[in-house]
């Protein structure tokens, strides 16, 4: 046996075939390879060291690298893929926008250059609405001033003091309370529905779109409160302080003499303050609108607040005697309680839910309605008369 050129001899002594290098180079052609047929049963994928079994017949070729075969692994079967369904034809549209993006597109938005603008121009319609009705006021400036010192005469008459008139220190006096002083009081109560429209503009702008629609309800049950205070005072707190004051100097021997300024600056005293106290269901529903405080806490603190008010109405009263600041007193606690139940509508309707009206309306009507029969029954039956002050029932 003889070896061959390769240095590896053939078992049947018959030299081995010369195996010729791989071609190389740029300009010669690379032989196709033949594809394996891989449905044979004898077919058995090739083997490489490096890379593993693959099944792909077509290997991997290079310029300066002998062709490297991929490794592919096999996969399972898989199902063919299924097109997703076409979306919706109301996805394809422009989303609409959510009711609260709605609210804040209704939203004006200032800077606060145009803000002091704003008040600006509202304060001036105040002051012209103000001015509209002063010179009303002044048309009627001695009837007016009758029905401003009635309280005044009737309390001089009740405790028999001659004569029952108010005195004039001053010559001025008169001028300045008559013409002056009284007929812009007077011009508060007329214009108060003008300026709280006023206020109520230049707020509206920083409120959604369904808070704005309050406007009317805030307008007139603030104007109605304001001007109720007023006659709450005039013909029931009043009247009641002003005599008890000129009782006692009456029961001390002394001579009653009440000048027209002294008079007034109390009158405007007790007429305003209580006119402005009987705001506040308006107040705690705001503070509720602005999610300051709500009927749950109100009630939790229920008893601070009623004494903060009797505090107050100390303070208003003009006397030191229990029975007059419960006689301002209890009127503001009622006042709280409804500003508490005016909240607690509010927070129903915020969460869409509504008060059971049906059940509670029988009851409030049977209440109003035992009132009036014993108002007639004291009208008709026993003599008494009603009069234009507290208690409004007298023989």
């Amino acid at each position: 046996m003889e070896p061959d050129k390769t240095g590896a001899s053939s078992p049947q002594g018959e030299p081995a075939p010369k195996s010729e290098p791989a071609p190389t180079g740029a300009g010669t052609p690379t032989p196709a390879l033949a594809q394996p047929d891989t449905t044979s049963p004898t077919y058995q994928p090739t083997v490489d060291d490096s890379y593993g079994y693959y099944d792909d017949p077509y290997a991997y070729e290079s310029n300066t690298q002998p062709a490297v075969p991929a490794v592919v692994q096999e996969q399972p079967a898989q199902p063919p893929a299924v097109p997703p369904p076409p979306p919706p034809q109301s996805e394809s549209k422009t989303p609409e926008p959510e009711p609260e993006d709605e609210e804040e597109d209704g939203m004006l938005r200032m800077s606060f250059l145009e803000h002091l603008e704003e008040l600006r121009s509202r304060i001036l319609k105040m002051l012209v609405g103000l001015g509209v009705a002063f010179l009303l006021s002044l048309t009627f400036s001695n009837q007016l001033w009758k029905i401003i010192q009635g309280p005044a005469k009737q309390a001089l008459i009740n405790l028999n003091i001659v004569p029952p008139k108010l005195v004039q220190n001053a010559p001025m006096e008169g001028f300045s309370i008559i013409w002056v002083k009284m007929p812009l009081l007077t011009a508060i109560f007329l214009a108060s529905p003008w300026v709280l429209f006023q206020i109520w503009s230049f707020i509206a702008p920083g409120l959604y779109k369904k808070e704005r629609r309050l406007a009317a309800p805030f307008i007139l049950v603030s104007a109605g409160l304001f001007i109720t205070g007023g006659l709450f005072a005039y013909f029931v707190a009043f009247r009641f302080a002003l005599e008890f004051l000129i009782g006692i100097g009456r029961d001390s021997d002394l001579q009653t003499m009440i000048t027209i300024t002294y008079y007034f600056d109390l009158f405007v005293n007790v007429i305003l303050g209580v006119a402005l106290v009987f705001e506040l269901p308006v107040v705690i529903f705001f503070l509720t609108l602005l999610r300051i405080a709500s009927p749950r806490f109100l009630l939790a603190n229920a008893r601070y607040a009623i004494l903060v008010i009797t505090l107050l109405a100390a303070i208003i009263t003009p006397t030191p005697d229990i029975f007059n600041m419960l006689l301002f007193a209890m009127p503001m606690w009622l006042l709280f309680f409804v500003g508490v139940f005016a909240s607690y509508l509010l927070v129903l309707r915020r969460d869409g839910e509504s008060f059971p009206w049906k059940k509670v309306l029988p009851y409030v009507l049977g209440v109003l309605a035992i009132l009036g029969g014993l108002l007639w029954l004291a009208v008709t039956k026993y003599g008494y008369h009603l009069v234009p002050y507290w208690p409004f029932l007298t023989r």
